[in-house]
C-alpha cells in the first residue's frame, strides 16, 4: 500500500502489522496532541478500534497485514 503526502484520519477495524518500506508519517491517536513518528524500516501494531490521524510527510510504501 502506498500514499503520497496527505494527512487524514483511519479507524482500524482489525489488528493491523504493518513494516513501512519507505517514507515518513506521524500518528495522532485521536484526543491526544501528541503524535509518533514511523519511517521507513519501522514495524508497527495498531491495535483493533484505533482511531487516528495520519500525517505523510514523505510519500509511503507498506507492506501490511490485518488479524
Amino acid at each position: 500500500w502506498g500514499c503520497p503526502p496527505s494527512k487524514f484520519p483511519w479507524t482500524y477495524s482489525d489488528k493491523e502489522t504493518c513494516y513501512l518500506l519507505e517514507g515518513k508519517v506521524k500518528v495522532y491517536p485521536d484526543g491526544s496532541n501528541e503524535g509518533v513518528e514511523i519511517g521507513a524500516g519501522d514495524l508497527v501494531v495498531f491495535p483493533k478500534g484505533m482511531s487516528c490521524t495520519w500525517d505523510v510527510s514523505v510519500g509511503v510504501d507498506k507492506h501490511y497485514k490485518f488479524g
